[in-house]
């Protein structure tokens, strides 16, 4: 009688485990090893962590846009924010973050562009920036990239933006590299420089983190970045996150995003915005 008993609870115990198993991760399937789709614990998000408005990490705190929107779209995946593992991704980090699987969704002013497309995959856009201007609130000479003849410019070394305009816009403007566009906002509101350049999100976001009023976005931009979320090739997300891009710009939530991260800068998105996103491949 005695071994029976033991045998009952033997079976028992094994139902439980097997019971216990097929429900690990049940947040709607997928390998909670690779992340994504609702089917692990955290959802690993590859963003920037040092550009104001847009991406910037400040202890254990992430604000900006694209912050915003990451959240929006994991909420929709099935995650709270407090399931988010942000993962910094630089601009030459990001396609092999997604390749390596060790981030499952990347934004991070990631322009699609079909090079990219090559080996990732992407939903969006989300936002359609443009190259363009930053300039003090009480500048009245400068109203495009063409009026910079003569005056100072600029761009953070190594960018491309500056010798863009002096390539195709105003061959005499006078380009000044800086490390950074922190530096860049120091001589604009210094006087050393008349104008800083780079997409205009991104001087909108460094004008907020600023203090705002003092400078504005010229609003007129002269080239077309389409932002999406970057995912692995083999990624089946791609619907779920373009029907979350949809409802966040139906219901309010991207232009609130746009209007708190560049609360008190004289911006508005151009009227390419907000976009319709591509339909998945």
């Amino acid at each position: 009688m005695k071994r029976r008993i033991h045998a009952m609870m033997a079976i028992a115990a094994a139902s439980a485990l097997a019971l216990s198993a097929c429900g690990d991760g049940g947040n709607g399937g997928g390998d909670g090893e690779e992340g994504g789709g609702g089917g692990g614990d955290t959802i690993r998000i590859g963003t920037k962590y040092d550009q104001p408005g847009l991406g910037l990490k400040d202890g254990d705190t992430m604000t900006g846009f694209d912050v915003d929107v990451a959240k929006y779209v994991a909420d929709k995946l099935g995650y709270g924010e407090d399931q988010i593992e942000w993962v910094e991704a630089p601009s030459a980090q990001r396609e092999t973050l997604l390749q390596n699987k060790q981030v499952d969704i990347v934004v991070a002013t990631y322009s699609i562009t079909d090079e990219r497309k090559e080996v990732v995959s992407f939903a969006g856009p989300y936002f359609i920036s443009g190259q363009d201007l930053l300039v003090r609130a009480d500048e009245d000479r400068i109203d495009g990239p063409e009026d910079l003849n003569g005056l100072n410019l600029c761009s953070v070394s190594g960018s491309t933006s500056a010798a863009r305009i002096k390539e195709d816009f105003a061959e005499e403007v006078q380009l000044i590299e800086q490390p950074g566009y922190s530096e860049c906002l120091q001589f604009l509101t210094g006087g050393e420089v008349d104008a800083v350049t780079t997409d205009d999100i991104i001087l909108a976001g460094l004008a907020a983190e600023a203090g705002g009023g003092d400078m504005r976005v010229v609003g007129n931009t002269f080239s077309e970045e389409r932002y999406g979320v970057g995912i692995p090739q083999d990624s089946d997300q791609c619907e779920e996150i373009t029907d979350a891009i949809n409802e966040m710009i139906d219901d309010g939530s991207w232009q609130e995003f746009i209007d708190t991260n560049t609360e008190g800068v004289d911006y508005s998105p151009s009227a390419d915005n907000p976009p319709t996103p591509d339909a998945c491949e």
